[in-house]
């Protein structure tokens, strides 16, 4: 990544909308483009925004733009980069069923200021993208004339008909992943965008790929970004450090938001795992995650209990409570394409959301590289970077203690419980404090058995009745391991069940006692069981006794798991 200090001469100048941390905008600087102002309307953004690129950039609401008298005001700028916020877009909020009005009006207000600034008499605009999730597709037209952008009396004043479409989507959008230009995460994102010139979208040709080929680099993965890091446990020191990515070297005291205690509780990192590696309807994903690939998304909201969840194992020696981490807010930005010395303002939840919401600042440089190859502009031969920390005025993360796990997490009353021990068979054999199939809002006074059969929504669902393991007892001898799990679940497992009301109270307390378990443990712990025995690929084959009712061959493992989830289901309701 060499490019040499000469400057561009009559630099290409930008404007970036919801520039958030500024990462488009980071990406087009590095590629020598002067960076003239940022527009967002959260503090911590503009606060950022304004250290990092020495800006006099203000809070401004996008929607104020829907004034033609606003968009007036804007700079004439060569280039618009923006990225319209995606929450209301992304199929993960709320599982998809969010209101996406407001994303839509913040997007076509950008594509608004857009067209005016494409269409103007003496337009100087030579390019402009956007970046959004790709679900966003699903909701966007494919085109707008100026009528759809309400624009009509703008463009008869400028003797264009409003019919006529002012920005076109369908031909100039794609779907990208971040991974294909040199970033460390996996991110797939939609560019919309234009090379004026062209009347199109130039996609950049991609540098990196899985597996090397055709003269392109290995995709950059985890263990690289961690390889000559310091971890964030590791002590104060004056040692040097390179960038990861970039030609930067600073001293190891001068790396901010690194050296601090992400560690995990143990109640948190065991739900993230059971979610990754056992849902019911999804497929298995890594934990702790596969350091040999790409990173998976950085999300804007940092939580450890998610299927969702980026988990590292800890680099210290700790058992159960901070035995796995989160990425620190540096490692994330590093992910995102942030060098060392850039900075975050706020406190840590705002720097994460900062560093989630950003742009990877790979790909925004080979965007901006490829308007300076359709100009037929020079390329610089060396990227422009801040080579020195800027730490005034910065709240540094950096606290090189270890965290007192002495604050737990608890879960609302009346929360509610769904757990199975394995997948296995295309079924599930499930625990759970509510009726699934009715799925009410909140726990019931009565614990349920239930399988269910199939790996997605509206799959059949079996209610086993409380006691029906007594039914099972004598199929469960016949088989190898049968007659040591029976002993196992009936001689010490089944005394440590609550009742209805003391299992939820210990779901609750996400903690057991010395006299019960809590539920989570209970499963986990027939589990663990099941895994010590020498089931092997046994199968019922169900002739003459129907157990479960919509498979004809099942895995031992799971009437194993049937007897004991209804024991506890059963105990707890007795």
């Amino acid at each position: 990544m060499k490019m040499s200090t000469n400057k561009l001469k009559n630099k290409l100048t930008v404007i970036d909308f919801f520039c958030g941390a500024g990462g488009f905008s980071e990406g087009f600087r590095q590629m020598g483009f002067e960076i003239v102002k940022g527009y967002d309307y959260w503090r911590p953004a503009i606060d950022t925004y304004n250290h990092n690129f020495g800006t006099n950039s203000t809070i401004k609401n996008i929607l104020d733009f829907k004034n033609i008298k606003e968009i007036e005001t804007l700079p004439n700028t060569d280039v618009i980069i923006g990225s319209p916020p995606c929450v209301s877009f992304s199929s993960s909020n709320k599982s998809g069923n969010a209101d996406k009005s407001l994303g839509v009006e913040l997007t076509e207000t950008y594509l608004r200021i857009i067209a005016v600034k494409k269409h103007q008499p003496n337009s100087i605009l030579k390019a402009w993208f956007m970046e959004n999730v790709v679900n966003s597709k699903r909701y966007l037209q494919t085109a707008y004339t100026f009528k759809d952008l309400g624009l009509t009396e703008w463009a008869n004043k400028n003797r264009i008909s409003p019919l006529k479409t002012a920005i076109d989507l369908y031909e100039n959008s794609a779907v990208i992943n971040s991974a294909d230009y040199g970033s460390f995460q996996a991110r797939k994102r939609v560019i919309s965008g234009e090379i004026i010139k062209k009347r199109k979208l130039v996609l950049p040709n991609p540098t990196h790929s899985a597996d090397g080929h055709n003269g392109k680099n290995k995709y950059l993965t985890i263990a690289k970004m961690k390889q000559n890091l310091p971890h964030p446990f590791s002590k104060k020191s004056n040692n040097i450090i390179s960038d990861p990515q970039y030609p930067i070297k600073i001293a190891q005291n001068k790396l901010t938001d690194h050296f601090y205690d992400t560690g995990i509780y143990k109640t948190e990192w065991k739900f993230s795992k059971y979610w990754k590696t056992n849902h019911p309807f999804m497929g298995k994903m890594s934990f702790p995650e596969n350091e040999k690939k790409p990173s998976r998304t950085i999300t804007a909201t940092k939580i450890a209990n998610s299927r969702e969840s980026i988990i590292y194992k800890s680099e210290i020696k700790r058992p159960d409570d901070g035995e796995y981490r989160l990425p620190t807010v540096r490692e994330a930005a590093i992910i995102m394409g942030f060098p060392l010395t850039y900075q975050f303002k706020g406190a840590e939840n705002n720097k994460w959301r900062l560093v989630g919401n950003a742009v990877c600042c790979s790909v925004s440089r080979a965007f901006s590289r490829v308007i300076l190859e359709e100009l037929k502009l020079a390329i610089p031969k060396s990227l422009k970077l801040n080579q020195i920390s800027k730490t005034e005025g910065i709240s540094n993360l950096n606290t090189y203690t270890l965290k007192s796990f002495d604050k737990p997490p608890v879960k609302k009353p009346g929360s509610r419980f769904r757990r199975h021990t394995i997948k296995d068979g295309n079924l599930t054999v499930t625990l759970s404090n509510y009726d699934i199939e009715k799925n009410p809002k909140k726990a019931e006074s009565k614990w349920y058995t239930s399988i269910q059969y199939g790996t997605g929504k509206g799959f059949p669902i079996q209610k086993i009745n409380d006691n029906y393991f007594k039914n099972i007892e004598e199929i469960i001898q016949e088989f190898n391991g049968g007659e040591e799990f029976l002993k196992y679940i009936n001689n010490g497992f089944s005394e440590k069940i609550g009742s209805a009301n003391e299992l939820q109270k210990l779901y609750e307390a996400q903690e057991s006692n010395n006299r019960l378990i809590e539920p989570t443990e209970l499963v986990d712990i027939v589990q663990e069981k099941l895994n010590t025995l020498d089931l092997g690929d046994q199968e019922i084959n169900q002739t003459k006794n129907i157990i479960f009712q919509y498979k004809k061959k099942v895995p031992v493992k799971q009437l194993f798991a049937l007897y004991a989830i209804n024991k506890i289901s059963s105990t707890a309701n007795d």
